[in-house]
């Protein structure tokens, strides 16, 4: 498969402006599709244009309503199956149920994983993602993974400013992701030891590993959900010391409390990507400056490697 005469970039109705972006990145027209739901809920799926034997990129971050969004990606794969495309490759930006990854508890599924059989069975050859929530996600599936890392955009962002810092892990499981980002940003490094009381329970900060005194302090997570993560850790950073906080995070899911949450948070900004579709009022999330970086320029160039067979990974050495 050679020159992009050949390859095809469509989307559901998840997040049509990042496949705007993705587009004009690669220099290619939108790929023509019919998503939509019928009054009954059931969802119906058109290509409205020839796919036989071509390189096709289905564009569906699992964004609200997720399980919808879920369910237009396996229709629009087995679609294009049926339609005889050449290969199919899931462009999944934002991987939900990523937290369901192990049985920690009795009787519980591991709904990551139900999701990589779903989608494998569907048709998809190959998946293209962006930061997972647990790495081990990756070997769920029995076909080619290509997970990416918006972490160089996130650190470019921040790597013209002045000044101590210092970058922080909101909490161990962070602690490689804030380390790598130190690592870009030749800072030194802090931990967030933090506990978390039943399932619904926001998490109780307990301890800081590291000095943040007198520093300003970026707080790096791979995604804000609910926001009581960001809250609680720049409250522990303001407690011992920080001079103000930051916040960045790949994928802005911002649900349930999030607003309120951040709204009374000591954070002066927060950092995401484009992930995830923006909403109306997303340019102040309740009046905190939030700041987007795109991934389509990220998303396209793996895309791009992946259908001339070239290495994904050279992206970023």
């Amino acid at each position: 498969m050679n020159g992009t005469d050949e390859l095809r970039v469509f989307t559901g109705n998840a997040h049509p402006e990042l496949l705007k972006s993705l587009c004009n990145y690669l220099e290619i027209p939108i790929g023509e599709a019919e998503v939509f739901q019928f009054s009954n809920e059931n969802i119906f799926v058109r290509f409205r244009e020839n796919i036989r034997h071509r390189d096709v990129f289905l564009l569906q971050p699992f964004a609200s309503p997720v399980n919808q969004s879920i369910m237009e990606l396996l229709i629009m794969v087995d679609a294009a199956k049926r339609a005889s495309a050449g290969r199919i490759t899931a462009v999944i930006p934002y991987f939900a149920y990523g937290r369901t990854d192990k049985k920690d508890q009795p009787r519980v599924p591991i709904t990551a994983r139900l999701l990589a059989d779903l989608i494998t069975v569907a048709g998809v050859d190959r998946i293209l993602t962006v930061d997972l929530h647990a790495g081990q996600i990756q070997g769920f599936f029995n076909i080619p993974v290509d997970e990416l890392t918006a972490m160089p955009l996130l650190a470019e962002y921040f790597d013209e400013r002045t000044g101590d810092r210092v970058v922080v892990a909101p909490d161990v499981g962070s602690t490689k992701r804030a380390r790598d980002m130190a690592e870009r940003l030749g800072l030194p490094l802090a931990i967030i030891e933090k506990r978390r009381a039943g399932d619904f329970a926001q998490a109780e900060s307990l301890n800081l590993i590291g000095d943040v005194r007198g520093m300003d302090a970026i707080l790096i997570d791979d995604e804000v959900d609910t926001g009581g993560s960001l809250a609680s850790s720049a409250q522990a950073l303001m407690d011992h010391g920080a001079n103000k906080v930051s916040a960045a995070a790949v994928h802005a899911v911002l649900s349930g409390p999030a607003k309120e949450r951040l709204a009374v948070a000591p954070i002066d900004e927060l950092v995401v990507t484009d992930s995830l579709p923006s909403r109306d009022d997303d340019e102040r999330v309740a009046g905190l400056p939030l700041t987007s970086v795109s991934v389509a320029p990220l998303l396209g160039e793996a895309i791009r490697r992946i259908h001339e067979g070239r290495s994904v990974g050279e992206i970023f050495e």
